[in-house]
């Protein structure tokens, strides 16, 4: 059994802003009266990402461009080296999709990042989910159950630290052995009695694991 890994969500986690903001300011505006049904909830998480991502219409290179300038966290990058040089596995768990996530961890030297979403491609001017609802880790609400990746990963390792910041990280939360949590989910986590080191970013996480001498 290896001896530990960090798993991470990534919108408002890894980056300073959800992706599903960024296509609602800059390329669908009129999809804030869905959101208003979403945040009701009157639809689903997942159907409501779907149908926000089918709603970009911009040729693929200058989305990337886009999706290279959402603000992430300053010492990420730094962060991941640090928890592979300590002997750790860093992994990414978002609930949104692999394909803009894949592009940041390109862009910041973290290719090799595992990631857990839900598989997403562009096609038609568009990003489309490709939802499984055969695979293990699949959730009709988020398209990804986070809990069952997380169970799944403590088969392999002796401790599992988690870091998240909203609802959907509530779940995997009662599983992971530490969990950090920034904004939202602290008082979600609280409301249900789970314990959790309150934080403002990597630093923060970085500077409590020092502490517990888990990172050199």
């Amino acid at each position: 059994m290896k001896k530990w890994a960090f798993v991470s969500d990534f919108d408002g986690t890894i980056s300073k802003k959800d992706f599903y903001h960024l296509v609602l300011e800059n390329y669908f505006p009129e999809g804030r009266e869905l959101y208003k049904q979403w945040k009701s909830g009157k639809l689903l998480d997942i159907d409501f990402l779907s149908q926000v991502f089918a709603s970009i219409h911009q040729d693929e290179d200058a989305l990337i461009e886009a999706i290279k300038l959402l603000p992430i966290d300053e010492h990420i990058r730094d962060f991941i080296k640090l928890v592979e040089k300590n002997g750790g596995d860093f992994y990414v768990l978002s609930a949104g999709t692999d394909y803009y996530i894949r592009h940041i961890l390109n862009e910041i030297g973290a290719e090799n990042v595992e990631i857990f979403s839900n598989e997403g491609y562009f096609h038609s001017r568009n990003v489309h989910l490709k939802i499984d609802k055969e695979d293990w880790k699949y959730s009709e609400r988020y398209g990804i159950d986070k809990s069952k990746v997380i169970v799944k990963l403590k088969e392999e390792y002796e401790t599992i630290y988690f870091f998240g910041d909203s609802e959907p990280d509530s779940h995997p939360a009662v599983f992971a052995d530490v969990t950090f949590a920034k904004d939202a989910l602290c008082e979600l986590l609280e409301e249900k009695g789970i314990k959790y080191i309150g934080v403002n970013n990597f630093k923060d996480v970085e500077a409590y694991l020092r502490e517990k001498g888990r990172l050199m």
